[in-house]
């Protein structure tokens, strides 16, 4: 991992940080990679004008949203730097607030990745406990695919900081047009940082 960055190289750094906060590390344009297709949806003839590509959470403890996001949920690290922000782009922290920035990618590598930040120096202030336990106006729910949701809820439920709220069930939705029921094994926690998690395993027809 990178260490901070000299003064002369702040403003470049700061400039680098809300490019990263703003749309990721940019590629020219995104790799066509093949995945699995949900059932009932058709690639469009014709690309539209947004891809989704990261979300990106304020964490308390990088180690600890680390053991949940890479080793309970498997994504891979693909960048691990400090950096410094301008306090502008991302209204958090102050100007020249340091940083720690990791992301994570699942199988695509454009899009659906997950963005940890912690703000090192100075911390972002902390409200303490409790975290959120319910969700309301304005919450999320972030929905992840994995191998084996028994498995990893069962990771989940027994790392430090995750609240469960539903443990692993068979769930059966109404097929998209006209299509078969969608059938998904899952369970929902809440991250060591209070975000919702939908942890689920698409199961074969």
């Amino acid at each position: 991992m990178r260490t901070a960055m000299t003064k002369g190289g702040a403003l470049r750094a700061a400039a680098a940080g809300a490019l990263l906060l703003a749309g990721g590390l940019a590629a020219a344009a995104p790799p066509k990679a093949e995945g699995p297709r949900a059932a009932g949806v058709e690639v469009p003839a014709e690309r539209v004008p947004t891809d989704i590509r990261r979300l990106t959470i304020l964490v308390r403890d990088m180690d600890r949203s680390l053991a949940f996001w890479r080793d309970v949920l498997g994504l891979r690290v693909n960048y691990d730097a400090r950096i410094r922000v301008s306090g502008v782009a991302l209204p958090a922290g102050v100007p020249g607030n340091e940083t720690r920035l990791v992301l994570l990618n699942g199988n695509d590598p454009w899009i659906g990745w997950i963005g940890l930040m912690q703000f090192t120096d100075p911390p972002l202030p902390d409200a303490g406990a409790p975290y959120p336990t319910r969700l309301g106006a304005g919450g999320h729910v972030l929905v992840v695919n994995v191998d084996d949701a028994a498995k990893r809820c069962a990771m989940a439920k027994a790392l430090p900081g995750v609240t469960m709220t539903a443990e692993p069930r068979l769930q059966v939705y109404e097929g998209r047009n006209g299509g078969p029921p969608i059938r998904v094994m899952g369970c929902n926690v809440f991250d060591p940082d209070g975000t919702f998690v939908e942890i689920n395993q698409i199961l074969a027809d």
